[in-house]
């Protein structure tokens, strides 16, 4: 069990994330967290898991999300499932921000990725780094034409990024 004010949390209001179970909690059936971002923020580039299905339910907001070659709107109480293999990425929209609980069944030790992609966000390492543990958290990037329109459609715009590198 893990109560709310036990979790680690990471980043700053209104880009959260609380590390609520990792894969050595559950033994080894899931991982589990929740993440805030403000409006007009990207997630993490297209990439897929090779082992691991993910599943986003959200709780507050909205989310564009590319699944395989479609980008769909997630909305608050809204679930989508994307299986092994498939490309995703996420982003809110200019205009609200999102709430989403993200599981990963079966789950492997993620934590560490989250926590890397925070030193990431204040600076205190490269975004580089995180393709050397692509392996370890099951992560492939991939580039994808498809999330590149999405993000172009907003080129201009004011945006923030939460900065993960790219191929």
């Amino acid at each position: 069990m893990m109560r709310g004010a036990e979790a680690e949390r990471l980043g700053d209001p209104p880009n959260m994330t609380w590390l609520i179970a990792d894969a050595e909690h559950t033994n080894g059936i899931m991982n589990v967290v929740r993440t805030t971002l403000g409006a007009g923020v990207d997630g993490p580039p297209p990439h897929f898991h090779k082992e691991s299905p993910e599943m986003f339910y959200l709780l507050d907001g909205a989310l564009r999300i590319l699944a395989g070659d479609q980008v769909v709107t997630v909305d608050k109480g809204d679930y989508l499932l994307v299986p092994p293999l498939m490309p995703h990425a996420w982003g809110t929209p200019m205009e609200v921000g999102a709430d989403v609980l993200i599981v990963k069944a079966p789950g492997n030790n993620r934590f560490d990725y989250f926590r890397l992609g925070d030193r990431i966000r204040r600076g205190q390492a490269e975004p580089a780094e995180v393709l050397a543990t692509a392996e370890t958290f099951d992560n492939t990037f991939v580039d994808n034409e498809v999330w590149r329109h999405e993000l172009a459609v907003r080129e201009g715009e004011r945006r923030q990024f939460i900065p993960f590198p790219e191929n």
